[in-house]
């Protein structure tokens, strides 16, 4: 997977096996992430299940462009818009008020949705063909994120349909986290992205409510 010109019949396997619920495991920009279909929510609770997670853990969407953040999100702060501006693609996940009318059941994410774009080819090629995908890093819950192929299947095994090696995840650190639904923005994870690369941007409160 590391030449895009090979990519071809692996992203097709990876397709067919998204539209039949299954579970994909992909490389992105941060670490190994496993793929479902956001819509499907049998799909979904499969990746759940394979990382031994419940419901009230809900994974987040990745999506293959800015301007799917509208169609998925609603009342967007104009704050996140200079954020996904200044850090789309890449390592920064907002959590939005989700569109209710979006026919998926992500688990109790209380009319939520978290959502980042990737930076990596091989992500962004398979996202551009399937549309957003539910996807959470992987690994087991409580164990290290893979930060390769080969990582993912020790911890995922048959679970998983399809793997796409992308080589060594060239990143290694999950993305940062920042909640957009309050009324100020609030830093949940840090993560690949500076805090303050952040706040150079737009304000953003640490994960105690304080600022700075």
């Amino acid at each position: 997977m590391q030449d895009p010109n090979t990519w071809g019949p692996a992203l097709d396997e990876a397709v067919n096996a998204l539209s039949r619920g299954g579970l994909v495991v992909l490389p992105t920009d941060t670490v190994y992430g496993v793929a479902a279909d956001a819509f499907a929510p049998d799909a979904v609770a499969a990746l759940l299940a394979a990382k031994g997670r419940g419901r009230q853990q809900p994974p987040p969407v990745l999506v293959p462009d800015a301007r799917t953040l509208d169609g998925l999100a609603r009342d967007v702060p104009a704050a996140v818009r200079d954020l996904v501006a200044a850090f789309w693609p890449g390592g920064l996940t907002v959590i939005c008020r989700a569109q209710p009318s979006l026919a998926w059941d992500l688990g109790e994410t209380h009319g939520t949705v978290a959502l980042r774009m990737p930076d990596h080819p091989a992500a962004l090629a398979l996202l551009r063909r399937t549309g957003p995908l539910a996807v959470s890093s992987a690994n087991r819950t409580g164990h290290p994120a893979a930060l390769a192929a080969a990582g993912a299947l020790d911890e995922l095994g048959d679970a998983i349909a399809v793997y796409l090696d992308g080589g060594a995840a060239p990143g290694g650190v999950a993305s940062t986290i920042v909640d957009a639904t309050g009324a100020r923005l609030r830093l949940v994870r840090a993560g690949a992205i500076d805090v303050e690369a952040l706040r150079a941007v737009a304000p953003v409160d640490g994960p105690e409510g304080a600022a700075g």
